[in-house]
């Protein structure tokens, strides 16, 4: 049906686009300030990550990942990163995919501070959780070129649309899996929490958070995972990195280089999905560091949640005599002659 049939009809078009195009303008023209602070937050620090990154020389940090990939998830890991990376090298894409690295790590920090927040209020509140519900499977199910348009008007081109894009387009799994976790929490951990007089911030934080931190994990994980795949989106946004190889050999219609590209984000998406993945593992050592040391920023005397467990309740002296004096009773009668 087009427009001229719809306006035939009786029914008139909804403009919605002309409602967003005025909503761009408006925030365009009132927030710029805001939009600078962001755009020079994100740029800095995206800019110093990479140097940092790009700083040492190519074979330490190919070390440092692979002792970093041996210590949290065993050798295999290790192997393919010491590999992998080696590969990348090779390849004469370390520069790139230290670019890459850099925007994906920013943008999933970013993401983080976000949506473990909202994840917490949403799971200990209903209200906050049917708000949050429709925004999420909108962010979820919107392409992610739509969010390129608005970030460009605001940020111009350069690497902030391609992290503000992919912050949007990350947030929902880790704030649905962070509450999903905490409200399968078994009540009866949290009540024995309550019974020992726990206040409820630190029932929170010292049984919720941490038998739900699996489910939090996976979260984070899936949220790294979402921001890689938005590097090639943020090229097209004048992002640096592993993105613009592959969108450079798409535009040329140059097989070695695009294929090259694509097999560089593959080798650091496996790296970081295999090391966000042991610290969602239950008995993997990234868990059991992350939880170690969660409990070491807490002071003062806490309940452990591991040892929750119902034991009999304990006899107070009131019940003691009683007892006592029935089974004397019973001894007595027992002896007594027939």
């Amino acid at each position: 049906m087009t427009q001229n049939d719809v306006i035939a009809s009786g029914v008139p078009r909804v403009p919605v686009g002309d409602w967003f195009d005025s909503l761009v303008g408006w925030m365009t023209d009132n927030l710029g300030v805001l939009f600078d602070g962001i755009s020079s937050a994100v740029t800095f620090t995206v800019e110093h990550l990479t140097t940092w990154l790009t700083a040492p020389p190519t074979w330490v940090l190919i070390l440092i990942f692979t002792a970093l990939a041996l210590l949290l998830a065993g050798w295999k890991l290790g192997l393919f990163t010491l590999l992998g990376f080696g590969l990348i090298d090779n390849m004469e894409l370390w520069q790139p995919a230290m670019d890459t690295l850099a925007m994906v790590l920013v943008a999933a920090v970013v993401a983080v501070v976000i949506a473990l927040p909202l994840g917490v209020a949403a799971a200990r509140s209903n209200v906050v959780s049917r708000v949050l519900r429709p925004i999420l499977d909108l962010m979820q199910t919107m392409p992610p070129f739509v969010y390129l348009i608005p970030a460009v008007f605001f940020f111009s081109i350069g690497v902030v649309p391609g992290v503000v894009a992919t912050v949007i387009f990350a947030l929902p799994p880790g704030v649905r899996l962070t509450e999903l976790g905490i409200r399968g929490v078994d009540k009866e951990m949290v009540e024995a929490g309550h019974a020992f007089g726990t206040p409820p911030n630190r029932i929170l934080t010292r049984i919720q958070i941490p038998l739900a931190m699996p489910s939090i994990m996976t979260g984070i994980n899936q949220l790294i995972m979402l921001s890689l795949s938005m590097v090639v989106i943020a090229g097209m946004a004048g992002a640096d990195g592993l993105g613009g190889e592959v969108l450079e050999g798409i535009n040329r219609v140059d097989i070695p280089k695009g294929f090259e590209g694509g097999v560089a984000v593959v080798v650091v998406a496996i790296f970081l999905d295999r090391l966000t993945g042991s610290f969602g593992q239950g008995g993997g050592m990234g868990l059991t560091l992350f939880q170690r040391g969660a409990s070491n920023m807490s002071s003062g005397r806490t309940v452990d949640p591991t040892k929750l467990t119902t034991k009999p309740r304990a006899k107070t002296p009131a019940e003691v005599p009683a007892k006592t004096s029935e089974k004397a009773s019973a001894t007595a009668a027992a002896d007594s002659p027939r």
